[in-house]
């Protein structure tokens, strides 16, 4: 995939420009460095009436989920206090005072960012750690000026709103992504640099537009020179940058490659700050983000610390208290499921309940992984005579339809209760709540050098290819979702996953 060369300009870049630092321009155009405006060219690059911008979305945005925030924290302790010690001024200023004090310290925690809201996961961190944090003010409220605090407000209501305003958010969000998938609240975005970069950040991006970005226009280092086929239309070279964003109203200005760097990107910015249009750089660091990266200004440098994927000892404890609890209460929960489930298998085909297949495990260790059997008995020694017939890519075996699956493993399969008994996997340390796909040792011997940093941590009862499309997504999707979350996991990551997990399984979405 290539570029198309929109319609050259009347003007064309002379020789003298051509050896510029940013090799050439399509028209005049204002050094980056310099105060004065960018003057819209009406002739060239008009861009398309729209109605409220993306910023005021943005804006109201906000402004809808504070006042969402505002009165369910502030309703919810007040009604918990009514409801118990009676509907009195004081419990009215309890619960008026709680509530603030939760949204203040969500804000605290950034909360109410523009740049973490409707996107990642970096607001419902902030509603738990608000959470805490309010409890925490409670506490040393009632030690430093001798006041009761109500207990119920401490373990009834500030838990409460935790959920609510999680739940509030997730449907808000979701309200949103379709929205942008319907081409809505879409940022405009110009994106520049190498052909080669801007192909690649632009099929990724058009792949997932919930996340706002619509790439409707780039620019390269050399105007006159682009590769064939399709993706975004070229509108000018770097050099014009600011005027193509003017002309076109863009709202983001998406800089890929190595083609800007350093003092240029620099030189951009300040240009782009008399434009309003927004700066973001997407680094050739892929597929590393969060608690990995920090920035580290040192001797006048921006420098971008990257830390080893391996966990360390605190967040490796963390995860498996995590795990051990969650996966606890699980079987507890759902033993009396499970119990139909082993008496439906026992009555409707011949064998055991319980299917064991080695699986490979952390650093290459083989195990013995628990499923509800929801095939026939010789299930493996047809797997031979079904191979021509494999609907999927890479060294996976996957058939819509399997001949050997029973009546009753098709229902099971499809709302993944056939995985119930990897709980006790979990419980043995074998395998995390979360994590990637638990590979055959015949997927592992075909393994890439990449693929293999899948065996960093354990394998998941469920991850990012479990609500990403499970058993529909492609190979080399689901190899990628997995090194993603290898490199990038936290106990936040995890929860989103558990929480979209559960969605995805009652729905019965891609089941196998």
């Amino acid at each position: 995939m290539g570029l198309i060369v929109d319609s050259p300009s009347p003007i064309a870049a002379t020789p003298d420009r051509v050896t510029d630092r940013r090799r050439g321009s399509v028209g005049p155009r204002l050094s980056w460095a310099s105060d004065g405006p960018f003057v819209p060219r009406s002739a060239v690059h008009d861009a398309p009436a729209r109605g409220l911008s993306w910023r005021e979305q943005e804006a109201l945005y906000q402004a809808s989920t504070l006042a969402r925030d505002v009165v369910l924290c502030t309703f919810i302790p007040t009604m918990l206090l009514f409801i118990i010690h009676g509907a009195t001024l004081i419990q009215l200023t309890w619960g008026v005072m709680i509530g603030l004090m939760f949204v203040v310290t969500v804000a605290v925690e950034r909360g109410y960012d523009r740049a973490g809201l409707g996107d990642g996961p970096m607001e419902f961190q902030a509603i738990l750690r608000g959470g805490v944090l309010t409890a925490a003010g409670l506490a040393l409220l009632a030690v430093g000026l001798d006041v009761t605090v109500p207990r119920t407000v401490v373990f009834g209501a500030l838990p409460l709103i935790v959920c609510v305003l999680a739940v509030s958010r997730l449907v808000a969000r979701r309200n949103l992504h379709r929205r942008r998938g319907l081409g809505e609240a879409m940022r405009r975005t110009l994106i520049v640099g190498d052909n080669a970069s801007i192909v690649r950040v632009t099929e990724d991006l058009q792949s997932a537009p919930y996340h706002g970005y619509d790439v409707v226009g780039a620019c390269v280092p050399r105007y006159d020179v682009s590769g064939a086929g399709a993706a975004v239309p070229v509108l000018g070279s770097l050099a014009d940058i600011p005027q193509v964003v003017v002309d076109g109203d863009f709202d983001v200005v998406l800089v890929a490659g190595s083609e800007l760097s350093g003092h240029a990107l620099r030189r951009l910015s300040w240009a782009l700050e008399r434009t309003q249009a927004e700066l973001v750089v997407a680094p050739g660091l892929v597929e590393v983000f969060g608690p990995r990266v920090t920035l580290e200004p040192t001797a006048g440098l921006s420098l971008i610390h990257v830390r080893h994927a391996e966990s360390s000892r605190a967040r490796a404890l963390v995860k498996r208290s995590f795990d051990l609890a969650v996966s606890l209460a699980g079987l507890l929960v759902a033993l009396p499921v499970m119990a139909m489930i082993a008496l439906a298998i026992r009555l409707t085909s011949r064998g055991p309940v319980l299917f064991r297949q080695t699986r490979i495990g952390k650093g290459g260790e083989e195990f013995s992984m628990l499923k509800f059997r929801s095939m026939v008995v010789d299930a493996e020694a047809h797997l031979d005579s079904l191979l021509a017939k494999n609907q999927a890519e890479g060294p996976i075996f996957k058939l819509h339809d399997d001949p050997r699956v029973t009546r009753v493993g098709r229902f099971l399969r499809k709302h993944s209760l056939d995985e119930l008994p990897q709980l006790i996997n979990v419980l043995r340390g074998e395998m995390s709540l979360v994590g990637p796909r638990p590979p055959l040792a015949r997927e592992v011997a075909q393994y890439e050098e990449a693929m293999r940093r899948r065996l960093l941590v354990k394998p998941g009862a469920t991850g990012l290819w479990q609500i990403s499309g499970r058993a529909d997504l492609p190979w080399h999707e689901a190899v990628k979702l997995d090194l993603r979350y290898v490199e990038n996991w936290s106990v936040a990551l995890d929860l989103m996953i558990l929480w979209k997990t559960v969605h995805v399984v009652l729905g019965g979405h891609g089941g196998r």
